[in-house]
């Protein structure tokens, strides 16, 4: 699986570089290609590390205002000419979203790509990876969102929230076979 990842590049604590650190472990472990930010920086390095040392694909799609950050060893790198092309490309050469923690560019990401999903612009399936409590408040918020009648479609459908790298990883994994048995 070609499996996106929208997060920081920021250096931040152990509390949240375990969980990409694990996540990306997982990815490479499981035979998957991370889909990222291509920043050899932050959480977006521990992401991209984990994933390279058990062996995964990586697959960086920096942005020309930054490419003096991107991973020099990737498996492939684009460079976008600004983040909406950026945002396109991560959507495009993956088969799934997760959104670990991030700031206003992840959240950007994420609620592009869920609306994106709200109007059937693709089927992906997305995961909120809620690292430490981080989208406990965005969480809520999407809760309000649908019981107040401003989503159109059930939140179930749009986003699957995930407490820890592993649980996000089983979502997907199930979420593929239970499409690919679909298909057949």
């Amino acid at each position: 699986m070609n499996v996106c990842v929208f997060l920081s590049a920021a250096d931040l604590g152990e509390q949240y570089t375990v969980a990409a650190r694990e996540f990306g472990r997982l990815l490479g472990e499981g035979g998957h290609t991370l889909v990222w930010g291509g920043s050899d920086t932050g959480l977006m390095k521990v992401l991209a590390d984990g994933a390279q040392q058990a062996g995964g694909r990586l697959v960086g799609i920096s942005v020309e205002f930054l490419h003096h950050l991107a991973r020099p060893d990737t498996d492939e790198t684009v460079i976008a000419r600004d983040l909406a092309h950026r945002k396109a490309e991560l959507l495009l050469r993956s088969d799934a979203i997760v959104i670990m923690v991030g700031g206003t560019g992840t959240l950007d990401e994420a609620t592009e790509i869920l609306e994106l999903k709200k109007h059937g612009l693709h089927g992906k399936p997305v995961v909120l990876l809620n690292t430490a409590g981080f989208y406990d408040g965005l969480k809520q918020q999407f809760r309000r969102m649908e019981a107040e009648g401003f989503l159109p479609v059930p939140l179930s459908g749009l986003v699957h929230f995930a407490e820890d790298p592993r649980a996000a990883l089983a979502y997907l994994t199930a979420y593929r076979a239970d499409h690919l048995q679909e298909r057949a």
